[in-house]
């Protein structure tokens, strides 16, 4: 049994002593009455009561009360039978919603499991590589979520980044989300460049896409030997580049989400990196945070954000813009998945 419902037995018994207390009262009034049908007519009757109520209030909901005198008292003990068979029902039901949570929590607890071993998480990501560095992480708002980041090596001179975010959350984003990183890295894979892999994905996302569901990206190729980004966004937040010692905006018109229509046409952008500087992505639960009373962490509070702490390395530098996203919300309940990566040019090579 389980401690709620013997806390609920507990409650009702009380109530239950507590009439009987009156009862027994009464009749210690009348103990010394010399009529030995009295005795057995009441006081028997109430003894086999308190004991029958003892026997169920500590957990034995099978004890059935037998008393048979015609009148109130024996109306109380099949009031307290129905009592018993009634929290024997409530406790196995309580049982089987208790045993359901489990196993769903059980299942939710792996496909997180699951979400997480499909993004990069293992830093430095390529120590071999000295011309650059990386660093991301995703903190989903509910056991899975529907943001995502990616990189890897197209070929020895060409490393790709991805950041998105697809739209709602929980468990139907996130199967979203293991289809859209797939075919974006898939088709990146075949050699295609930043414009190709979104207007592929876009038009395969779109086909039998009953929910609607639609994806904010941003996909850049670095050219490691030059330096060179070439980067498409489709739907997503101006990600923040440092140039020198400060954060600003990198402004490029943005292309429509993946899978919002069939047929869309992205445009391709390119941005030249100097050793030492930064790109930082974010998805709009960074922006979109709140706090207790439903102001957004900003734009703004970003910006300062990333400069202040913009000569910290990249985990410290994430874990320096979730503390002060943290800060921010006070308490607040986290509402949208938070998704950062940060790539830094070290070195061209000559």
């Amino acid at each position: 049994m389980t401690g709620s419902a013997l806390k609920d037995i507990d409650l009702i018994i009380l109530a239950v002593v507590g009439s009987f207390a009156v009862m027994i009262v009464l009749t210690s009034m009348f103990v010394g009455w010399p009529s030995r049908r009295f005795a057995k007519s009441l006081v028997r009757p109430i003894m086999v009561l308190q004991d029958g109520v003892r026997l169920i209030a500590n957990g034995n909901l099978e004890h059935v009360i037998d008393i048979r005198t015609g009148d109130e008292i024996e109306e109380l003990g099949v009031s307290v039978n129905k009592m018993s068979l009634g929290l024997k029902s409530y406790i196995a039901n309580l049982q089987s919603v208790t045993a359901e949570k489990e196993r769903i929590g059980a299942e939710l607890d792996v496909a997180t499991k699951i979400q997480a071993s499909m993004l990069p998480c293992i830093f430095p990501a390529f120590p071999e590589r000295a011309e650059f560095d990386i660093f991301a992480s995703m903190l989903p708002a509910k056991e899975v979520g529907g943001d995502f980041y990616d990189f890897f090596l197209i070929d020895g001179d060409t490393l790709a980044v991805v950041i998105a975010d697809v739209s709602g959350k929980g468990v139907s984003a996130a199967l979203f989300m293991v289809i859209a990183k797939t075919l974006i890295k898939n088709n990146a894979q075949y050699g295609k460049n930043p414009k190709e892999v979104f207007e592929t994905v876009s038009n395969l996302l779109c086909e039998n896409n009953e929910a609607w569901m639609f994806v904010t990206a941003f996909l850049g190729y670095l050219d490691i030997p030059s330096g060179r980004f070439t980067f498409v966004n489709a739907g997503y937040n101006p990600p923040l580049l440092r140039g020198g010692s400060t954060y600003s905006w990198l402004k490029a018109k943005a292309g429509f989400v993946l899978a919002g229509m069939e047929g869309l046409s992205y445009t391709m952008n390119e941005v030249m990196l100097n050793p030492g500087d930064c790109l930082f992505l974010y998805t709009d639960g960074v922006t979109e945070a709140a706090d207790r009373e439903n102001r957004l962490f900003g734009d703004a509070r970003l910006l300062e954000s990333v400069n202040k702490h913009s000569g910290l390395e990249l985990k410290a530098f994430i874990a320096e813009i979730k503390n002060s996203i943290d800060i921010f919300a006070g308490g607040a309940e986290q509402a949208d998945d938070i998704t950062m990566l940060i790539l830094r040019y070290k070195e061209a090579i000559t």
